[in-house]
């Protein structure tokens, strides 16, 4: 029987090197466009390397080029200036000590969330295609056949940069959908499989919408399926990976919608991986869901279970990867489980909560731990 395939969400730590230039391009600071890009093309070959000695077989370029997964997009399209309003997940509201704390530590991440003031359009593919070919590059290098490019999705776009342009939500997604559509096809026609970023489906909703019932919350989440979906039309599923999370911080999460209500939403996204939380401890026992609805999972669906977490420097022991991946092994089966990861381990650029050598050890566990599935 082969083994369980390894992945993980998507990003990774960045060099100081790479965070300064992301910084200086960020706070519109003169720099060296040459030796940003070269700085670029090294750090992806050098996190290539790294996730092909952990052990993993389906590697990103660690999302290295941009400030984060879904902010980035204010560099490559038109429409966004300005700021857009924070708003600090409910939980930590409720935990005010706390949320002091991580304020006071540093422990926010800090940088710009336009405001969308104007058309929605891109800027042209060029930044893109640049990923694209250093993470090819590092994966020749390396000898690694696999590979996938991360992209945000309409639905969390809006979530943090939010709409002061066109006159619905419905009409701003729909935009962002129209705009998003070429990112998403030009990875997919490289070679490389497509991950859609989507804590909208979940984190928004102790952000965004706390004064919605869940069965309203529901609602939205769905039109933000409807919308990502329609950006993919045309895209074949088995090439698309989607990633559902409750945000990627050390916190209570008492706010967090369960899995259990999220579960039909994922479940109609248009891609056929489905990446998601089990190992922090608010979303470790929601394996028993898919357990529960094993009938309501598309034959087509194959399952990412987070069997390491992003939040914490403790590294898993592979038994416990391998006891977590065998609970979605025998409601699904062996060819229909890939190990990966909570969430990704370099969300904001220069700001992680697991230092640079425990990532890997962590990924590392998870290839020794899912190697050991029978």
């Amino acid at each position: 029987m082969p083994k369980i395939l390894t992945s993980h969400v998507g990003s990774l730590p960045r060099t100081q090197e790479v965070v300064d230039f992301i910084f200086a391009r960020e706070n519109r600071e003169d720099y060296d466009q040459a030796a940003f890009d070269a700085a670029m093309t090294k750090a992806v070959s050098e996190t290539v390397a790294k996730q092909a000695a952990a052990g993993i077989d389906i590697v990103s370029d660690g999302e290295t080029s941009k400030i984060s997964y879904a902010t980035y997009v204010k560099d490559r399209y038109t429409g966004f200036d300005g700021d857009s309003p924070r708003n600090a997940p409910a939980d930590l509201k409720k935990f005010p000590t706390f949320l002091k704390r991580l304020a006071d530590d540093g422990g926010t991440p800090q940088y710009a969330r336009p405001m969308c003031v104007g058309e929605v359009k891109s800027k042209g593919q060029g930044e893109l295609e640049k990923d694209i070919a250093n993470l090819k590059a590092g994966m020749a290098e390396h000898g690694i056949e696999r590979g996938f490019m991360n992209a945000a999705s309409p639905g969390v776009i809006s979530l943090f940069l939010q709409n002061d342009f066109y006159a619905t939500r419905e009409e701003y997604l729909s935009a962002l959908a129209d705009a998003m559509r070429e990112e998403y096809r030009t990875i997919v026609d490289s070679g490389l499989d497509l991950q859609l970023d989507c804590p909208d489906l979940a984190l928004s909703r102790h952000m965004l919408f706390n004064d919605l019932s869940d069965d309203e919350f529901l609602k939205i989440a769905g039109s933000h399926v409807e919308a990502l979906n329609h950006a993919l039309e045309g895209i074949d599923p088995s090439r698309v990976r989607v990633h559902i999370c409750w945000g990627n911080y050390e916190g209570p999460h008492v706010c967090d919608i369960p899995m259990s209500k999220m579960f039909d939403t994922l479940m109609s996204v248009g891609a056929n991986k489905l990446l998601f939380e089990t190992s922090n401890p608010r979303h470790g026992h929601e394996w028993a869901v898919f357990r529960d609805r094993k009938a309501d999972i598309p034959a087509d669906k194959i399952l990412v279970p987070g069997v390491v977490d992003t939040t914490t420097n403790f590294v898993e022991h592979p038994d416990l990867v391998q006891q977590r991946l065998e609970r979605f092994v025998d409601i699904v089966g062996h060819d229909r489980v890939i190990a990966g990861s909570d969430c990704g381990f370099g969300t904001f650029a220069g700001f992680g909560a697991v230092d640079p050598e425990i990532a890997y050890a962590k990924l590392a566990a998870l290839s020794a731990g899912a190697a050991q599935v029978k």
